[in-house]
């Protein structure tokens, strides 16, 4: 009797979780144009996550529904999805795999009183000068990165001459403006950069850019590119021999980078995660194992850093909805700032100064194709060289004001 009836209750709490008003969560990623497979990425780890709490019993009795729009990473659309998801109900605004749409789309999304959280966005911008107290970003920034790699190279590479192709927009300058910082490369004499269009790059682009780097006698090869427009100009490093020649360094790789330009073009090549599927192991995480294990079951490929940040994303905004015990989006502010929690790998914090997820950060090397194939989807692509906390890469408070002073901005954010 009392088994019968504790199903029945059971069975009427899900009825009624099915039966309330969903909450929609609006997700801005690129399904089309250079960055479109880190989009896809988001697009399955936000699932997952949204079907995992809905199955927990949803946000405050309530089951999320995941609404999207293609931002084809360009500013604009991003802005008028920003419209459109708002008008169609959304609580909250999440995507992105270029900082320009996050920055623009994050800016749009105050206006209409609604959160952003940035997903791939790493350029100092986002929660630097231009930050702001909607926007939130999940992944590391651009110096933080820099930092990290800039140890391994200024350890294993020290005193070589540097040569910089740079993506042409607010991620391609802080990364690279930091890396130099970093690695004590800023004279442009002596360590030349050429910086290609984005959105919008040629091929013959890259292979110009690429021509001049043969010519030089650089030891360094740093590609400041992201997504198809890094593998193109890996395909055509690879023809000239340059990957062979001398080491390149890309600041901010993903697993689908990799496996489309291929691990024999990739090897050797270094660059810089905040997480990988190899991470939740490292750091004794039972949450990123579990997620590990639920992604490639339902996917049949290992989750890249892209997912893991959409997934995260909305299980903390469901945190904090949950403590905060509301939707709005100043109580959820407050309930995110200062929060320190673990999810698919060790401590992080929501910093209170300027909504920067403080994490660590890991440099990582492309391994072998032999290494790479003996994963059972052939996907074991990173080798991790080096790793700083969160507290050891990320920007000071007084380093991040100096910024917004020097940039004519309030010192809080606003």
């Amino acid at each position: 009797m009392k088994r019968t009836t504790l199903l029945a209750l059971g069975l009427g709490f899900c009825l009624a979780v099915e039966a309330a008003d969903p909450i929609t969560l609006g997700l801005n990623y690129p399904r089309t144009g250079s960055y479109k497979e880190e989009g896809l990425s988001q697009m399955r780890g936000a699932l997952l996550a949204v079907d995992e709490i809905n199955a927990r019993g949803g946000v405050l009795g309530r089951p999320l529904q995941l609404a999207t729009r293609n931002s084809a990473s360009r500013p604009e659309k991003a802005v008028a999805n920003v419209d459109k998801l708002a008008d169609d109900g959304a609580v909250m605004l999440f995507g992105g795999a270029s900082s320009a749409v996050a920055i623009a789309a994050g800016k749009r999304a105050k206006e209409r009183g609604l959160l952003y959280f940035g997903t791939l966005t790493y350029s100092n911008d986002t929660t630097g000068k231009d930050a702001h107290r909607y926007m939130f970003r999940e992944c590391n920034n651009a110096w933080m990165s820099a930092q990290v790699l800039g140890q391994y190279l200024n350890k294993h590479l020290p005193n070589k001459r540097y040569f910089y192709i740079t993506s042409d927009y607010t991620w391609g300058h802080t990364s690279e403006s930091s890396l130099r910082q970093a690695t004590g490369t800023q004279n442009s004499s002596a360590h030349p950069g050429i910086k290609t269009a984005f959105p919008g790059a040629r091929l013959s682009d890259y292979r110009e850019a690429l021509t001049q780097v043969a010519s030089s006698d650089a030891e360094v090869l740093v590609l400041v590119l992201f997504g198809e427009d890094l593998v193109r100009a890996m395909r055509i490093a690879d023809e000239l021999g340059l990957n062979k020649r001398m080491q390149v360094a890309v600041p901010n790789l993903t697993l689908s980078m990799v496996e489309t330009a291929g691990p024999d073009i990739m090897r050797g090549v270094l660059g810089t995660e905040p997480w990988t599927w190899r991470v939740p192991e490292l750091e004794g995480s039972v949450a990123g194992k579990q997620f590990v294990q639920n992604y490639d079951e339902r996917y049949q490929t290992h989750p890249s850093s892209s997912a893991a940040s959409a997934y995260s994303i909305v299980y903390q905004w469901a945190d904090a909805a949950t403590r905060a015990r509301s939707l709005d989006s100043e109580r959820i502010i407050a309930a995110l700032e200062g929060h320190r929690y673990s999810l698919l790998k060790g401590e992080q914090e929501w910093r209170t100064f300027d909504h920067q997820n403080v994490q660590t950060v890991y440099a990582v090397k492309v391994k072998p194709r032999e290494e790479v194939l003996k994963d059972r989807f052939k996907q074991d692509y990173f080798e991790i060289v080096h790793r700083l906390t969160g507290e050891q890469a990320a920007p000071s408070l007084a380093e991040w004001q100096a910024e917004r002073r020097a940039g004519g901005q309030a010192l809080v954010l606003q």
